[in-house]
C-alpha cells in the first residue's frame, strides 16, 4: 500500500514542478527569442518555443529523490544507495540530455548526435546492464556478454532515435513516451520493484505538464511549447534503458519472465516500426538514412486527410491496439510469430493510409529538396 502512494506522490510531485518549469521556460525563449521556426518539412505555421524538455530531467530526478527521502523516512532508512550501474545511467543520460539542450539552442548534425547517443549506450553493459536473454525469439535464449553489449548498444541508440524522429506533430512523442512509461511502471510494480516504478512516475507526472501546454496552450499567448530534442532524446534514451532493464533475464532483480523481451518491445512498436519503415523507403529511394523528410506516420496520416489532433488519436489507438493484441495473443502464441503478426497488423494499416493518399492525389513518399 505505501509503496502505491508513493509511486502516486512522485508522479503528483513531478506534475507540479512541470507545471511551474514550463511556464518559466516560456518567458526565458520569449525574452531570448529560442523560437522553432516553421519551414517546409515542419508542421506547424508559428514561431514556437522548443525547450520544453528542459524541464524533463530536474523534475523526474527532484520528484524521485523526495519519494525517496519520503519512504527512507517512513522506513527508518537513512540514506540513498547507488550502484554502479545507476551511476553509469545517470552520467550517459545527463550526456544525452546536454546533447539535446545544445542541439535546441545552436543546432548539431545528425552524425554528432548519433555518436554521442552510441558512447552513451556504451556504458550501460560496462556497467553489467545489457540483453543477455531472447527468451525463444526467433529460437535464440541466452546470449553472450559481447553479443548481448552489441545488440544493447543498437537497442539503445535505436529506440532514443525513434522517439526523437516521431516528434513531429503536438503531442505525439510525449503520448507514445506516455504509454510506454506507464506499461514499463506496471510491469516493474507487478514484479515489486517499486523503485524502478516511482522513477518511472517521476517522469511521466511532467510529460503530463507538458502535454497540457502542447497540446492546448496558445502560441499567440506564449503558453504553446515543443519538447525539442533535449525532450524526445531524453525520453528516447530512458525508454532504451527501460527496454534493456526489463528485457535483462537478472533474477536478483526479478523473476525469470519469458514474455519480458516481448512486453518492451509491444511497448514502443509504433516508433520502432516507423523507422524501419522510413528507414527503408530512403533507402529505397536512394535518400541519405538521416535525411530529413515528410514520410514518418503522422505525416502520411495528414496526407490521407487527417488534422493534426486527428493524426494524433489514430496513433495512440494504433500503439493502444498493439498493446491489446499482443497481451491476448501472448498466452498462445510464441514471440516470433507475435512479431510477424505485428508487422502483418502494420503493413495492413500503412496500406490502408496509401490508399486514402492515393485517393486525395498526392505522393506516398514524398521526396524532400536538398534546399528545403
Amino acid at each position: 500500500m505505501i509503496e502505491t502512494i508513493l509511486v502516486l506522490l512522485a508522479f503528483l510531485f513531478s506534475a507540479v514542478l512541470g507545471f511551474i518549469f514550463i511556464p518559466m521556460i516560456l518567458n526565458f525563449c520569449k525574452e531570448k527569442k529560442l523560437y522553432d521556426i516553421p519551414n517546409s518539412r515542419k508542421v506547424h505555421s508559428k514561431a514556437i518555443p522548443r525547450l520544453g524538455g528542459l524541464c524533463f530531467l530536474p523534475s523526474m530526478f527532484f520528484a524521485f529523490i523526495i519519494t525517496m527521502l519520503t519512504f527512507n523516512n517512513f522506513s527508518g532508512e537513512k540514506e540513498l544507495s547507488l550502484n554502479l550501474w545507476s551511476v553509469y545511467f545517470f552520467v550517459s543520460l545527463l550526456l544525452i540530455y546536454c546533447v539535446g539542450i545544445i542541439d535546441d539552442l545552436i543546432g548539431l548534425g545528425a552524425r554528432t548526435k548519433f555518436t554521442i547517443q552510441i558512447l552513451a549506450a556504451m556504458l550501460m553493459p560496462m556497467a553489467g546492464l545489457y540483453i543477455n536473454n531472447l527468451y525463444g525469439f526467433l529460437g535464440i535464449y541466452e546470449v553472450n556478454y559481447y553479443v548481448g553489449a552489441v545488440l544493447t548498444v543498437f537497442v539503445i541508440v535505436f529506440i532514443s532515435n525513434a522517439i526523437n524522429l516521431i516528434d513531429g506533430i503536438d503531442g505525439l512523442s510525449g503520448s507514445i513516451s506516455f504509454i510506454a512509461l506507464t506499461g514499463f511502471m506496471l510491469l516493474f510494480f507487478y514484479k515489486d520493484v517499486w523503485r524502478y516504478s516511482a522513477l518511472i512516475a517521476s517522469l511521466m507526472g511532467v510529460i503530463v505538464a507538458f502535454l497540457y501546454f502542447n497540446l492546448f496552450g496558445k502560441a499567440e499567448e506564449n503558453r504553446k511549447i515543443f519538447m525539442g530534442d533535449s525532450g524526445s532524446l531524453t525520453l528516447g534514451f530512458i525508454l532504451g534503458f527501460l527496454t534493456v532493464k526489463y528485457a535483462m533475464n537478472d533474477t536478483r532483480l526479478m523473476t525469470m519472465r519469458t514474455d519480458a523481451l516481448l512486453a518492451s518491445f509491444t511497448l514502443l512498436v509504433v516508433p520502432v516500426f516507423d523507422v524501419c519503415r522510413v528507414s527503408f523507403n530512403r533507402m529505397l529511394h536512394r535518400r541519405p538514412v538521416f535525411s530529413a523528410d515528410k514520410n514518418h506516420i503522422h505525416h502520411k496520416l495528414m496526407r490521407a486527410g487527417l488534422n493534426q489532433h486527428q493524426a494524433l488519436l489514430a496513433i495512440v489507438f494504433l500503439a493502444l491496439l498493439y498493446v491489446l493484441i499482443n497481451s491476448i495473443v501472448v498466452n498462445f502464441m510464441s514471440s516470433t510469430l507475435i512479431v510477424v503478426l505485428d508487422i502483418a497488423i502494420w503493413l495492413v494499416f500503412n496500406m490502408l493510409i496509401n490508399q486514402a493518399i492515393r485517393r486525395n492525389g498526392l505522393p506516398v513518399f514524398l521526396v524532400q529538396k536538398e534546399n528545403e
